[in-house]
């Protein structure tokens, strides 16, 4: 498949190296955006919305260069309809990780891209399950540090992984950037383009 350079509203290695794993040319943007939860807000809302404002961030600041879409993530970690955010501290994290073992819980992962007019906007839902996680197993995993600034405190491609009793659905979802759907995207737009 031949994907167009794109522009990538995001500074997340993995959504980076997932990119480059489908042979998307990407140029990186440094935005900003509130992440902040609203009142009453679903979680696939939440995750829809972040995901258009980062991709709508990511198009206005390259207005006045060459015009390519602009792709925006957001993934979010949800046990029992509450989203699980980054962690603030290694107890927040430690409280994350205890509330998901043995469990399983969604990851939603929104991708959106802009290109002119033009929002699209795909939802990723995924299962994961965790073995039950003893103290000691969650010390070790909070020492590495490889969860401190990842939704739910774990990265499913590190060392978590270890944690991992089952996944249903975007193993590339859960990551960060669900493949499928962002192809189907990419797709759309190259169409578009061409009509």
């Amino acid at each position: 498949m031949n994907f167009p350079t794109i522009y990538l509203a995001s500074g997340s290695p993995r959504r980076r190296e997932l990119l480059t794993q489908i042979g998307v040319d990407f140029l990186i943007l440094s935005i900003d955006v509130d992440e902040s939860y609203l009142e009453d807000e679903t979680p696939i809302n939440y995750v829809k919305r972040v995901a258009i404002a980062k991709a709508k961030a990511g198009w206005k600041s390259v207005a006045d260069q060459e015009q390519r879409s602009v792709l925006g993530a957001d993934t979010s970690v949800v046990l029992n309809n509450e989203i699980m955010g980054k962690p603030r501290d290694q107890e927040d994290a430690r409280t994350m990780l205890q509330r998901l073992s043995g469990v399983s819980h969604q990851v939603l992962t929104a991708v959106a891209i802009v290109s002119g007019q033009q929002t699209l906007c795909e939802l990723n839902i995924s299962t994961v399950t965790f073995a039950e996680l003893s103290n000691a197993d969650i010390d070790w995993y909070l020492a590495t540090k490889e969860g401190v600034d990842k939704a739910g405190s774990y990265a499913i491609q590190g060392l978590a992984a270890l944690f991992i009793e089952q996944i249903t659905g975007s193993y590339s979802g859960v990551m960060g950037l669900p493949l499928r759907e962002t192809g189907l995207l990419l797709n759309q737009i190259a169409g578009a383009g061409n009509e």
